[in-house]
């Protein structure tokens, strides 16, 4: 069979490669087209676009981008079209895939979503759009279930595809042994973001003479762009293509919101949430955000485990208390490390979620091709 799958951040690519690579196990044929990134194309896929491309956050670069956006729209719909798959395959990125999927659904195409929406934050209304269009979602976060119950919106949770990368990696690399006095920065992947928190995050580095910290460098940005935020602070490292590494090793971290604060937890690394955007998009976001939390880690769990420093509060000052807290107090990081153990629990309810998804994937593809041939036999 013939698929199209479109994701537009870094944590997509890395979901899709795996989702496809189960596909192939699958389908031994099957044929993939895909926007996504380095990862996807590695897996077995045809890149169409890079998400280095598509990568635009906050209200105001929206809106300052509409254009381009605009125009890889119509591109994508003109290449669909092209290659006519029998799914298509949409990987949150919401405001770009949802356009792309109501045109997707009139036109013709099976539509299935892995990895839905935060449509439980905000932007509560766009279930009737998913429930409309989209014939099969499939989720990954535990409450996200319940969540689309209540809209009357069958969905199947497979489990967090995180469990398996990282259980994968842990196991692939024992060599990598704990270092107690390294820190890490994890700022982000898009330009705007990284722009935003790094700044901050290497402010503190100064106040901490006895750690080593190192930057994560995000796999969709060139060494020339972090060059100007790191040559005030030589003592500080930097790394491309080891985010999972330096996780292994950290005694702690400071972590831009997102998925990334998933990922530090799932490997037992104490850290704080740091988020600062556009001050107008920031404001915007709050009158609109129905959650408690902007972290994963405390939105899985309904309470707060990991600190969040959010905007004005992503100071110095703040900062430095909290990285104090994490370095320093044995008490609150054993504290920490409990409620990771119960996070990891409650995620290991779902399965093997890669394998799971491309098998429902599968099941759902080969039923309704079925049920059309008997359809077509009767006309």
């Amino acid at each position: 069979m013939k698929y199209y799958i479109i994701a537009g951040e870094a944590s997509g690519d890395l979901h899709g490669s795996n989702l496809i690579r189960e596909i192939h196990h699958l389908d031994r044929a099957a044929e993939i087209r895909c926007w996504g990134g380095d990862l996807m194309q590695k897996a077995g896929a045809s890149l169409v676009k890079h998400y280095r491309d598509l990568a635009f956050m906050g209200f105001v670069e929206v809106l300052a981008n509409l254009r381009t956006i605009f125009r890889n729209i119509d591109y994508c719909k003109a290449d669909i079209t092209a290659f006519a798959p029998d799914c298509i395959i949409f990987i949150d990125y919401p405001g770009f895939n949802l356009r792309i999927a109501a045109w997707a659904k009139e036109a013709g195409y099976r539509t299935i979503y892995y990895i839905s929406p935060q449509v439980w934050a905000w932007k509560e209304n766009r279930v009737k759009a998913i429930r409309q269009h989209i014939d099969k979602m499939l989720v990954i976060l535990p409450f996200e279930k319940p969540f689309y119950d209540k809209w009357e919106y069958p969905v199947e949770y497979v489990g967090h595809p995180l469990l398996e990368v990282i259980d994968r990696f842990r196991r692939e690399n024992t060599s990598i042994l704990p270092d107690e006095k390294l820190v890490v920065l994890l700022p982000g992947s898009r330009r705007q973001e990284i722009l935003k928190k790094l700044p901050v995050m290497l402010s503190v580095t100064p106040d901490f003479p006895d750690y080593r910290f190192i930057v994560a460098k995000a796999p969709g940005q060139s060494d020339e762009f972090y060059a100007p935020l790191l040559a005030p602070y030589p003592n500080v490292g930097a790394a491309s293509n080891s985010t999972y590494a330096l996780l292994m090793q950290a005694r702690a971290a400071l972590v831009t919101s997102g998925t990334a604060t998933l990922e530090t937890a799932l490997f037992g690394v104490p850290e704080v949430v740091c988020y600062k955007g556009n001050r107008l998009s920031y404001l915007i976001a709050r009158q609109l955000i129905r959650v408690k939390y902007i972290s994963l880690v405390n939105l899985i769990m309904d309470r707060l485990i990991v600190k969040e420093l959010i905007q004005d509060d992503l100071n110095k000052e703040n900062l430095v208390t909290e990285l104090n807290r994490l370095l320093k107090d044995d008490g609150y990081r054993q504290h920490m490390m409990n409620d990771y153990s119960q996070l990891r629990a409650e995620l290991h309810k779902g399965g093997k979620a890669s394998e799971q998804a491309a098998k429902s994937i599968w099941s759902f593809l080969s039923g309704s091709t079925a049920e059309k041939q008997k359809a077509d036999q009767h006309k």
